[in-house]
């Protein structure tokens, strides 16, 4: 009795499997074109993210453009012991972090505020005319950023002449030539480019927010500030938790573009960031070994902080990437 019961079970255990894997070939057929684009975006992956991690293994070796990479010396740490010793290091970590958590602390809510209020605008026109403004800098690339700053920040620039015109100064500033004011141009230029663009994530957030909540929220006397404290933000809190984790784990990205086109000599010691460090000390003197063990330790801080950020996030309100 007990063999036949086995037996029938295992029959529908073999019939469930087959009639799943009926459903799983059909839906597969039915999403055929998702289905290519999607392989296409991990065959790109693999070849251009997964199997250049290969090239890692240089940071632990004195690699040479004349030599293989298992041909080359293996040298152990010695590259991260160089970098942790380098005189220059306390200066490039201060200037790196002290740029990201002013950009953090500033940058980050400015775009959420920007929505909020956009948001609330009744004009479908006005609306579509303020985004479009607001994330047109996007577009442009520092290069052609870096030039027009250069030219309104130089001594007959547009700036000394409004300010002088004000009386705010009496005489025109190099600004780009005073590292005193470099992290200041930076992180304003970087939040005037990115403001509109980052705004839109937030927004799309907000266009999911079911319309029965305000109604009912009007209904009970709440205006619009209210509205937004209670209501959209608490309802957009999974995006913003996201997007701060990331924002966070980025945090020794100093947007190479931007400080490398509004650099000089005559402000070096408020510029010498982290990836411009690489760019000069590994790239430009061929040491690539050295640039790849710094770019490694950079890495795995961010992963740290990744981890960090996320544990921190999924024990106060709940929400994280994992």
């Amino acid at each position: 009795m007990s063999v036949n019961l086995s037996r029938e079970l295992q029959l529908k255990q073999q019939v469930s499997r087959g009639e799943r894997t009926k459903k799983l070939l059909r839906k597969l057929a039915a999403q055929r074109y998702l289905q290519v684009m999607a392989l296409l975006g991990a065959i790109w992956m693999i070849i251009f993210n997964y199997i250049p991690m290969y090239g890692v293994i240089i940071a632990f070796k004195e690699y040479s453009i004349i030599h293989s990479i298992t041909d080359a010396p293996w040298v152990g740490l010695e590259h991260f012991r160089e970098f942790l010793d380098d005189d220059e290091l306390p200066g490039v970590i201060w200037n790196t972090i002290g740029m990201s958590m002013i950009k953090l602390i500033i940058g980050f809510p400015l775009p959420i505020i920007f929505a909020l209020f956009l948001n609330e605008l009744r004009s479908l026109r006005l609306k579509k005319a303020v985004q479009t403004i607001s994330y047109l800098p996007h577009f442009l690339s520092w290069v052609i950023l870096g030039g027009i700053l250069s030219t309104w920040l130089a001594d007959v620039g547009i700036i000394n002449h409004i300010l002088m015109a004000l009386g705010i100064i009496d005489e025109p500033i190099s600004y780009l030539a005073e590292p005193s004011y470099f992290w200041s141009i930076v992180i304003t230029s970087d939040i005037w480019k990115e403001l509109g663009w980052s705004a839109i994530i937030y927004l799309a957030a907000m266009a999911g927010v079911s319309p029965e909540m305000y109604e009912a929220a009007t209904i009970d006397g709440a205006g619009r500030f209210q509205k937004m404290w209670f209501i959209t933000l608490p309802s957009i809190k999974g995006t913003i938790t996201i997007l701060f984790i990331l924002a966070v784990s980025g945090i020794l990205n100093s947007n190479f573009d931007q400080i490398l086109v509004l650099r000089n000599s005559l402000n070096e010691s408020a510029s010498n960031v982290i990836d411009v460090y690489v760019y000069q000390t590994g790239i430009l003197s061929s040491r690539y070994s050295y640039s790849t063990a710094v770019g490694l330790i950079k890495s795995l801080i961010a992963l740290l902080l990744l981890l960090m950020a996320n544990a921190v996030s999924k024990k106060l309100n709940d929400n994280s990437l994992f």
